[in-house]
């Protein structure tokens, strides 16, 4: 199973220009059914998808309908072990605790992989790998 990041989802509702390569290919990727993503990103996609400084920016009802037909994919929910787990990671790592708890909740949902722009390209955390789906 494969984990989803935030920027594949704001890809996916993008429509600006610059963008349509990237859009497309997100869009290609969420018709796949090995996917799964956690309560963070979805937060993290209706915030950014609807920030009013955001060329394109969806209204409050288009990011929560995305957002809704997402929930066909596993979704990890956010716990105080997922927490703690993050924590883990961040310390071993390096890691932002937002980047560690995307890497948690992979892990809690049994990915082998986790598609990101944000991450570091073909890095392993764990038997956990990154792949940026843009390259």
């Amino acid at each position: 199973m494969r984990f989803v990041d935030t920027s594949i989802l704001i890809y996916a509702v993008s429509g600006a220009p610059e963008d349509a390569d990237k859009s497309a290919r997100a869009q290609e990727l969420l018709t796949a059914r090995d996917l799964a993503l956690s309560v963070q990103v979805l937060q993290e996609f209706c915030v950014q998808a609807t920030r009013t400084d955001r060329a394109g920016a969806l209204t409050h009802l288009e990011a929560v309908s995305f957002a809704t037909s997402l929930h066909r994919y596993p979704v990890q929910d956010v716990t105080l072990a997922l927490m703690q787990s993050a924590l883990g990671i961040c310390q071993r790592f390096q890691l932002s605790y937002w980047d560690s708890a995307i890497l948690a909740a992979a892990r809690e949902l049994g990915c082998q992989t986790v598609l990101s722009e944000d991450l570091s390209q073909d890095q392993d955390y764990d038997g956990l790998r990154v792949r940026n789906p843009f390259h």
